[in-house]
C-alpha cells in the first residue's frame, strides 16, 4: 500500500451523480479515492465520526466521488496531516444500507461525543480512468495493473467493454470505442497484460473474465472510449425538489418524459435518486398542476422494476423516440426529504 501519510490533499468538486457539486472528500491519501472523510457543513469541512461507519457507508461514499467499488474502511487517524484540533466533527452519524447513490440519502443519528480520535476513512479502488480526454468521461482507457498507471491495447477490446468502463466511472452510456488514438492523446508507459471478456452488463471490469496474454502491442494501438456525460434529472414546478414535472438531462440538454407504461415502480426509483421519501399517488388532477414541459421529450415506454439505483437503467425507448406531445408529461410527487447531512 502506498504511503498512507502522503500529504496529498484529494477534493472532489466535480459534477456528482444527481448533477450537482460534491460536498464530501477525501483527504490525506496518496490519490482522491481514500483519504479521511470529510463533509462540507455551513461552508466548512468538517470530520466524520466513524459509529456505524462501515463498508456499506464506504461503498456509497466511493459511489459518490465516482472512485468505483469499496475497498476498506479505515481510521481517519492515519492519514496526514493531522487533523487541527479546532476542526469540528459533523453533526450527524450516518447509517447506510449500502445502496444509496450518496451520504445524504443515508439514514443519520445525532452524534453524541465523538472526538478526532474517531474519526472515519475509506479506500476506494480507482482502477479505470480516462486519460487526455475534454473531460473525465472522454479519453484513453487506462487501468491500474500492479499499482502502476497502464494502456490498454486494443487487442481483444470490445463496445461491451466500453460499456462497462462508462459504467464504472459513473458515465453516461457509451457512444463510441476507437482502437488507436492519435499521437497527442497515447499513452507513454506500460500496457495492461489482460484481456477483458465482458457481456455489457457488469458494474465494473473487475467482473469481467480476464486473462493474461504475451502481447506485442505499441501505444499506437492505445484504446479511446466516450461515455455521455452522468446522468441527471430534477422535478420542476413544484413546492420542494421532491416533486413536480420530472425532467432529464440527455446531450446537455433538460426534456421531459411521456407517462406511457410508467407506473409506481418508477416514481419509487426517481424518488429514490432524488434523496426524497416514498412516492405518492396523487390523482391526476394534482400531477397536472405541474404544466406541460416544453422543448425535447427524451424518454418513452420506461419500464422500471423500482430496484434500479437509476431511472438510466430502466429499459425505454431509445432517446427522444416517442409518439407523444407535452399533455403526457410525467410528473412525481415524493414524500418531503428527512433533515440530514449538510442540511443541519
Amino acid at each position: 500500500m502506498a504511503l498512507l501519510f502522503s500529504l496529498i490533499l484529494a477534493i472532489c468538486t466535480g459534477p456528482g451523480i444527481l448533477g450537482s457539486l460534491s460536498r464530501v472528500r477525501l483527504v490525506g491519501g496518496d490519490h482522491r479515492c481514500e483519504g479521511r472523510v470529510e463533509v462540507q457543513q455551513d461552508d466548512e469541512w468538517v470530520t466524520v465520526c466513524d459509529d456505524y461507519w462501515n463498508m456499506d457507508a464506504v461503498a456509497v461514499l466511493c459511489r459518490e466521488l465516482d472512485c468505483g467499488e469499496a475497498k476498506k474502511t479505515m481510521s481517519g487517524t492515519v492519514y496526514g496531516p493531522v487533523t487541527p484540533k479546532d476542526q469540528k466533527v459533523f453533526t450527524h452519524l450516518f447509517r447506510c444500507n449500502g445502496i444509496e447513490e450518496s451520504l445524504s440519502q443515508c439514514k443519520k443519528e445525532d452524534a453524541i461525543g465523538c472526538s478526532h480520535a474517531e474519526d472515519a476513512g475509506a479506500v476506494c479502488k480507482e482502477s479505470v480512468r480516462l486519460a487526455d480526454g475534454p473531460g473525465r468521461c472522454q479519453g484513453r482507457v487506462e487501468v491500474k495493473f500492479q499499482g502502476e498507471w497502464s494502456s490498454v491495447c486494443q487487442a481483444g477490446w470490445s463496445f461491451a467493454v466500453a460499456k462497462v468502463v462508462c459504467r464504472q466511472l459513473g458515465c453516461g452510456r457509451a457512444t463510441l470505442t476507437r482502437r488507436g488514438c492519435n499521437k497527442a492523446t497515447q499513452g507513454q508507459g506500460a500496457i495492461w497484460q489482460r484481456k477483458a471478456s465482458c457481456s455489457g452488463q457488469e458494474v465494473s471490469l473487475q467482473y469481467c473474465l480476464s486473462e493474461v496474454w504475451e502481447h506485442n502491442c505499441t501505444h499506437n494501438e492505445d484504446v479511446w472510449v466516450e461515455c455521455e456525460d452522468p446522468f441527471g434529472l430534477k422535478l420542476v414546478g413544484g413546492r420542494s425538489h421532491c416533486e413536480g414535472r420530472l425532467e432529464v438531462l440527455h446531450k446537455g440538454e433538460w426534456g421531459s418524459v411521456c407517462d406511457d407504461g410508467w407506473g409506481q415502480e418508477a416514481d419509487r426509483v426517481v424518488c429514490r435518486q432524488l434523496g426524497c421519501g416514498e412516492p405518492l399517488s396523487p390523482p391526476v388532477k394534482v400531477r397536472r398542476r405541474f404544466g406541460p414541459g416544453a422543448g425535447r421529450i427524451w424518454l418513452d415506454d420506461v419500464n422500471c422494476s423500482g430496484k434500479e439505483l437509476s431511472l438510466e437503467q430502466c429499459p425505454h425507448r431509445s432517446w427522444g423516440y416517442h409518439n407523444c406531445n407535452h399533455r403526457e408529461d410525467v410528473a412525481v410527487v415524493c414524500e418531503e426529504q428527512q433533515p440530514g447531512l449538510l442540511d443541519a
